[in-house]
């Protein structure tokens, strides 16, 4: 077949608009949570009066539980067996679990020590994640089961993408939302009503892709694994399959292979080092905004950031359809040099453009910044898949649930360690909250320093690693050729 032909999708293989949209709201949901439970950490310091290195921890020790989770969870989604299926009866309880945790963790008492607020965030931040890894693990690898249609599949996540970046559009305002003195008496009852509204529509939406999508490909694939399963162990002696120790054995024999697999590693390095740079100031920038920009003022420096934010996920919209371009006309790894080149250039100009003279500056480097994230999620997904091919060259196995989980627990790494960081950096600047807008000048400076450098740097850090990177254009096409001839043997 002519390369430049497209291959025409069967109709039993084409998933409904209705469908993609109500998986899309999977995404939207799931976004939701993880920008919240970031971006609402920052009530801590400002409410609370919580140190910033403690509020850091508190949003990076959770996480760090999803290193076993998140593969736990994907192992157990896989090996489920009901007549809901594999996936929705998880999504469905994850997510209405999700919801009310989360509700519930932002009803905070009041007027209690600094170690209480820590270990009751910090307990009640691990029994979130717990049940948002119940949620967002099987969804997830629920949008790779229906359809088989490669060329359907990525329809279906470009739909998803977008959808998910809605979220990054509310995210920025949370902070004004909280701390608006017509609503609320102070930011800490801000934050309890935004947490009650984000439950309920967690719970009210998450659950519709549990009731409304089916798995078409679910029920087929258990049968294949249950025939596969007794062949194997016909002329074997007898163990029972539920016998706990042997699942023990395949998820972590799949795991360490995974792990292992150096083309993979080098995407989540470059994930790492992107995602990371970029979450470590993100919540920086908004103190460099009320603190140096505005001298102070919190109403109208959480305005302004508002306004960067919505900004940069407009931005982020039209970044997917420039790097789906880039791609095919430069190939996947030189438009990520691309994107990530111009997300460094957005941050450089923070020096210029971040000015108490001219405050409006400030929402022109998120337009460039956009294209580091907006690229990374677009191409590395993609160059993720490519991956799952190579592997199943050299190891004769698929392994997506299993590679989906680790790539995405290393996104949360980035985040978990970039909060962490962010709130040790911003005590290195010798910032204190009870100084208000008398911050002292050098403070400011290292601010605003570690604001432009820090993502510069992990940016150049992950286009040397993707150097090494060995599954070109031509690579991948050889690649599918030789997994298809090996089906015909």
């Amino acid at each position: 077949m002519n390369s430049k032909e497209t291959k025409k999708i069967a109709a039993q293989d084409k998933i409904p608009s209705i469908q993609k949209f109500i998986y899309g709201l999977g995404a939207f949901v799931n976004n939701l949570l993880g920008a919240a439970i970031g971006g609402m950490l920052i009530v801590l310091n400002l409410g609370l009066g919580m140190n910033p290195a403690l509020v850091g921890l508190l949003g990076a020790l959770p996480r760090l539980t999803d290193a076993l989770t998140d593969p736990l969870m994907g192992y157990i989604s896989d090996h489920s067996k009901t007549k809901w299926g594999r996936r929705r009866p998880y999504i469905f309880f994850g997510a209405i679990a999700a919801g009310i945790v989360f509700a519930l963790l932002w009803q905070v008492p009041r007027d209690q020590s600094e170690s209480f607020y820590f270990w009751f965030f910090l307990i009640g931040s691990v029994v979130f994640y717990l049940a948002y890894t119940v949620f967002a693990t099987p969804w997830v690898a629920l949008g790779y089961e229906l359809t088989p249609d490669y060329h359907e599949r990525t329809s279906l996540m470009a739909v998803q993408n977008f959808m998910g970046q809605i979220a990054w559009l509310t995210a920025p305002w949370f902070l004004w939302f909280m701390q608006s003195d017509l609503l609320f008496d102070d930011m800490i009852e801000g934050a309890g009503w935004l947490a009650i509204i984000i439950g309920a529509f967690t719970i009210c939406v998450g659950i519709l892709p549990a009731i409304f999508l089916k798995e078409p490909l679910s029920k087929s694939a258990v049968d294949k694994q249950i025939n596969s399963d007794d062949n194997e162990v016909a002329s074997a002696p007898k163990v029972k399959k539920e016998e706990f120790p042997v699942g023990i054995g395949d998820f972590f024999k799949g795991f360490l292979a995974t792990i292992k697999f150096k083309p993979f590693l080098r995407l989540c390095a470059a994930t790492f080092l992107v995602f990371n740079g970029f979450m470590m100031v993100s919540s920086f920038q908004t103190y460099v905004i009320i603190y140096y920009v505005f001298g102070g003022d919190q109403a109208l420096g959480a305005e302004y950031a508002g306004w960067s934010g919505t900004v940069s996920a407009i931005s982020t919209f039209c970044v997917i359809f420039i790097v789906t371009k880039l791609s095919a006309s430069l190939g996947k790894r030189r438009a990520f040099y691309t994107v990530t080149g111009i997300s460094m250039l957005g941050y450089a100009l923070k020096w210029v453009c971040y000015n108490p003279d001219y405050p409006l500056l400030l929402l022109l480097p998120p337009v460039l910044i956009a294209f580091g994230l907006g690229g990374l999620f677009t191409l590395m997904g993609s160059m993720v898949a490519d991956v799952c091919d190579f592997d199943e060259l050299k190891t004769h196995e698929r392994r997506e649930g299993m590679f989906g989980s680790i790539y995405w627990w290393v996104v949360k790494l980035g985040m978990a360690v970039a909060l962490a960081a962010g709130g040790i950096l911003l005590n290195v600047t010798g910032f204190d909250v009870a100084l208000g807008g008398e911050q002292t000048a050098d403070t400011i400076f290292l601010m605003r320093l570690f604001d432009v450098v820090i993502p510069i740097v992990t940016s150049a850090i992950a286009i040397w690693m993707l150097k090494g990177y060995p599954i070109t254009e031509e690579k991948a096409h050889e690649v599918r050729q030789e997994l298809e001839a090996r089906k015909q043997r």
